[in-house]
């Protein structure tokens, strides 16, 4: 499956469609090193996010549109963005948009039942 259409799946409010459409027109226009890189880290964060959020999601990738939109204005070098592992520099962008993650909610959902099972096992009587 495509990302664009995962993407229009997760993002279903007309405005968040709006703001990932100009997301992808912003990345589009970045410089080739810093487009290829926005693209590259696009696809990770997509298939690694795992974003159950439309909203976090588009908020995610604005902020990186931002930060390669500065990176080549400074003509910083995209090594020194992503630095040596490229995967832990994803990871830690990531983390910062950790509500919108779907395995966050599932995290609660664990959380909750083994509260409720000690919950019903301390009630009773046995």
């Amino acid at each position: 499956m495509k990302i664009t259409t995962i993407v229009d799946r997760l993002v279903a409010d007309l405005g968040d469609k709006r703001r990932w459409r100009a997301y992808r027109a912003r990345a589009r226009a970045l410089p080739g090193p810093y487009r290829t890189t926005t693209e590259a880290l696009e696809r990770y964060l997509l298939h690694a996010g795992g974003m159950a959020k439309g909203d976090r999601l588009v908020q995610m990738l604005e902020d990186l549109a931002d930060l390669m939109e500065r990176a080549a204005a400074d003509q910083t070098p995209v090594r020194s963005i992503v630095g040596d592992d490229p995967v832990a520099f994803a990871e830690d962008f990531l983390s910062n948009y950790a509500d919108g993650q779907w395995v966050n909610r599932e995290r609660q959902r664990l959380t909750a039942a083994i509260a409720a099972a000690e919950a019903d096992h301390t009630g009773d009587p046995t």
